[in-house]
């Protein structure tokens, strides 16, 4: 019964990453390239438990948060306050940031089977999430997640076995690794929506007062577990056979495997939703809590003033996008280019504490093997990171004449507001291409909004571009 219990308890990481993004992307993987990508989704169950382990080690070893060890170790610079209020600040505004999209994706997945307002049903939804949070009771928050984890796996995982994949094909995606044309962003994509900094602190709080077999037995069915119900959503996926309608998933659910199929599709889209929509909050919290308070600090307790105030605000700022059906664009770009930065920079931190004897002891530092795995997983969030802060960022990627007109097309690309892109009813990054031409000799300087001339759409629609006009 312990173990079970306890199971159920670090199920709340599972919860963490299995959120709409992850569902959206895995299920794209499967519509567009079937198991090709299937690899992708091993590596980053790898790269997660790695990073989840070494952070809730150090917790177990010295009863000291993630949070707490950055404070230390960076407390006799000179950034000492500096540095742990910026990684605070960039966790809080990340999960700030997608807390809309989690919400918008659990009531995505109720609509396919209730007829009702989304803005009800964020409400409603909301504010189940704040009577959860309201308790301040961890351990009761994550065992109640660990049974909609339980509940959306089962949803998953038994429609993917009833849609009977071709196993060959499976454990060839599985096994071996390749990059078909195209997918190279969906690659990233399942590695980055799978480690999360912000899970790194929440699995740090969660390893208060377990002992290090209990932290790595629980850690690791509840990681593993999360990669399997991922990888029952790429074979669900599969069934679509290019691109990805949530719409028309269930509607081929339904057909090939009858009325309850769409059902289950819809609640495990909800569970997925809502379970990231609570521990969205909870991590910003804990995170904000182990990064600036200090240890035994009453002002940052779970059910302090402090803490209520911070996965709050989390959560009504993704209430207010929700109920106003607005998706929070420039903010999540800002998240992702923060956050592209903040991953790599935590994984390399954690990685040298791994290897401190001082702060860890001769038995707590990393094995030579643990070193290797865990190089390589760095290496991959850097790369990670980089791509990250490299999608965020206007750049000229042809100029004729090359660097005269460099500086003002980048300062029109910035300010120009596009139309999101979406996927399956979801915001996604995407890259717009835009040609700028300067002709001096028309120039107009009034500074009035014009809409873009159109350009060659090729069978779509031009994205609609509001800028000052530069010709």
């Amino acid at each position: 019964m312990k173990r079970l219990l306890n199971i159920l308890f670090w199920s709340v990481i599972a919860a963490a990453f299995i959120g709409p993004g992850t569902v959206t992307t895995a299920a794209r993987a499967g519509s567009d390239y079937r198991f090709a990508l299937a690899w992708a989704l091993l590596f980053s169950v790898i790269a997660c438990l790695v990073l989840q382990e070494a952070s809730g080690r150090i917790t177990v070893l010295t009863g000291k948060e993630l949070g707490a060890a950055i404070r230390v170790r960076f407390e006799e610079s000179r950034l000492g306050a500096l540095i742990p209020a910026l990684v605070a600040a960039g966790i809080v505004l990340g999960c700030a940031a997608y807390e809309a999209g989690n919400l918008l994706g659990g009531v995505a997945g109720l609509r396919l089977v209730v007829d009702a307002s989304p803005g009800l049903l964020t409400m409603v939804a909301g504010l189940a999430a704040a009577l959860l949070l309201g308790t301040g009771n961890t351990r009761w928050i994550a065992r109640i997640l660990g049974a909609l984890v339980a509940f959306m796996g089962a949803a998953f995982v038994l429609t993917a076995i009833r849609l009977g994949p071709d196993l060959v094909e499976l454990l060839g995606g599985l096994a071996i690794p390749r990059i078909p044309g195209g997918s190279t962003l969906l690659v990233l994509g399942l590695v980055g929506t799978t480690v999360v900094p912000y899970n790194l602190f929440l699995g740090s709080a969660l390893a208060r007062d377990c002992d290090l077999g209990e932290m790595r037995w629980g850690l690791a069915v509840a990681v593993v577990g999360g990669g399997v119900i991922s990888l029952g959503v790429l074979v669900v996926g599969s069934t679509l056979g290019g691109g990805l309608e949530y719409e028309r998933l269930a509607a081929i659910l339904d057909d090939r495997l009858g009325g309850g199929a769409g059902a289950s599709l819809a609640l495990g889209l909800f569970a997925a939703g809502f379970t990231s929509a609570i521990t969205a909050p909870l991590a910003a919290a804990l995170a904000a809590r182990s990064l600036l308070g200090g240890d035994g600090d009453e002002k940052w307790s779970p059910r302090s003033f402090r803490c209520r105030c911070v996965w709050s605000g989390v959560l009504l700022a993704g209430m207010a996008f929700g109920i106003a059906d607005v998706r929070p664009i420039p903010v999540i770009i800002l998240a992702q280019a923060f956050n592209g930065l903040l991953l790599p920079l935590v994984a390399v931190f954690l990685w040298m504490t791994m290897n401190d004897r001082e702060f860890l002891g001769d038995m707590g530092v990393n094995s030579t093997a643990q070193n290797v795995v865990m190089g390589a997983v760095v290496v991959v969030c850097v790369g990670l990171g980089l791509r990250g802060l490299v999608a965020a960022e206007a750049r000229v990627l042809q100029a004729t004449p090359p660097g005269l007109f460099d500086q003002t097309a980048l300062a029109v690309a910035r300010n120009s507001r596009m139309a999101p892109a979406y996927r399956g009813g979801f915001p996604i990054a995407a890259t717009a291409l835009l040609t700028l031409k300067f002709r001096p000799d028309e120039a107009q300087c009034g500074g009035e909004d014009e809409r873009d001339m159109p350009g060659p759409s090729r069978g779509s629609p031009s994205p609609r571009v509001s800028s000052t006009r530069w010709r």
